[in-house]
């Protein structure tokens, strides 16, 4: 794959960019700040030296004066850094810190709590539809994701089931996150079966056969590595009573496909469903952190089973989506947007469908999903 321009623009000043391992962060970086001084934690050697002197940052900066951008790569294998990053900060106000990281969980509990504000936070996903343009293909992106690691990979299906044991490994094991790796491949898997359904922990926990707490423990561990989020359900002037469980969705739906475990009893339609509504989601959650209007994502289940797959709420608009994996739509695939229309008329509805013409059925927008998440461009005003 050529070369990929980014929607990400740098902001002012210093700036953490977190985000999965495989998004591309270093090679933004790389693009985006050509002659910065570049300091790669992944590498054993570079970490065990900072890990062991995390003042020689300081030293290695003061004999650099010229330098006027600081590239600290994968930051959390040794958060004792921020706190030389902020006091340098503090004596070099020109200085930029550009820090990338896969994971918040050593960063939040870092004594210098994020450089108490001073540096801001930017996110980094798999690709946008709208970066790739014409080279997007939905088919080829249900199969894979949308992973620039795997994506621009020789052998891609080699290098997306490889993903899981790289975080198994290196992310898992070497930082001690979990006592028994074996239990936390079972919890993978049983996990994966929550993919873009409602998250029940107890049922995850009887799966995997390990207690409820370790399943809450070992869920916020994927949020912690931004390899998963629980989308919380729309409850805003609720006219209905409506569910209280999250959403759970994989950060990628090439990642999903690779974890999940299939087997006669698997319907592949139900698998392909859940792909395409985690690549809606994971395209959504890219646009609304690029155009970063501070604009919740949810979706709306009521108890009596009336559901919207996702809700955008703020300065973005009110838009309520329905993603269906089929080629034609009907008027039974819109009920759930009629029932969110009559409790919310402020909302503009839409359905994304796996068909290629443009409908409108009972009032609702009907768009080809393809379509639809090729217009995601975060620069233009709004979408579909």
């Amino acid at each position: 794959m050529e070369s990929v321009d980014r929607f990400l623009s740098p902001p002012e000043g210093s700036f953490f960019l977190l985000g999965p391992r495989g998004t591309g962060k270093s090679s933004w970086a790389r693009s985006a700040f050509p002659g910065a001084m570049r300091i790669d934690l992944l590498e054993p050697d570079v970490l065990r030296e900072f890990s062991a002197r995390p003042e020689r940052l300081r030293e290695i900066v003061d004999g650099s004066p010229a330098i006027q951008v600081v590239v600290l790569d994968e930051v959390q294998r040794v958060p004792e850094l921020l706190s030389v990053v902020h006091a340098i900060h503090e004596r070099r106000k020109d200085l930029r810190f550009v820090l990338t990281g896969s994971s918040g969980r050593k960063l939040r509990r870092s004594s210098a709590d994020l450089l108490a504000g001073r540096a801001v936070l930017r996110t980094m996903h798999p690709f946008l539809a709208a970066e790739l343009g014409s080279e997007f293909r939905l088919e080829t992106a249900l199969r894979l994701g949308m992973l620039p690691l795997v994506l621009g990979s020789r052998a891609p299906e080699e290098a997306l089931r490889t993903y899981q044991s790289l975080y198994l490994k290196e992310e898992i094991q070497q930082e001690g996150l979990v006592r028994n790796v074996g239990s936390f491949a079972r919890f993978l898997e049983a996990i994966s079966l929550s993919h873009a359904s409602l998250l029940n922990l107890t049922n995850v926990a009887r799966e995997c056969q390990v207690e409820r707490k370790t399943v809450e423990n070992y869920v916020t561990i994927l949020e912690d590595l931004l390899l998963a989020t629980r989308l919380p359900p729309f409850t805003r002037r609720a006219a209905r009573a409506v569910v209280a469980h999250p959403k759970f969705y994989f950060f990628d739906c090439g990642v999903f496909r690779s974890i999940r475990p299939t087997g006669p009893m698997d319907k592949g339609s139900e698998i392909d469903g859940a792909a395409l509504e985690g690549l809606v989601f994971q395209q959504l959650k890219a646009w609304l952190a690029l155009r970063n209007r501070g604009s919740a994502l949810s979706f709306w289940r009521t108890r009596a089973g009336a559901e919207v797959d996702f809700v955008i709420y703020g300065d973005d608009g009110f838009h309520a989506i329905e993603v269906k994996n089929d080629r034609r739509v009907g008027t039974s695939d819109v009920r759930g947007l009629l029932a969110f229309r009559e409790d919310y008329p402020e909302a503009e509805p839409i359905l994304l469908y796996r068909g290629v013409d443009r409908l409108v059925v009972e009032g609702v927008t009907c768009l080809p999903c393809e379509e639809f998440l090729s217009s995601l461009d975060p620069r233009e005003p709004g979408f579909g």
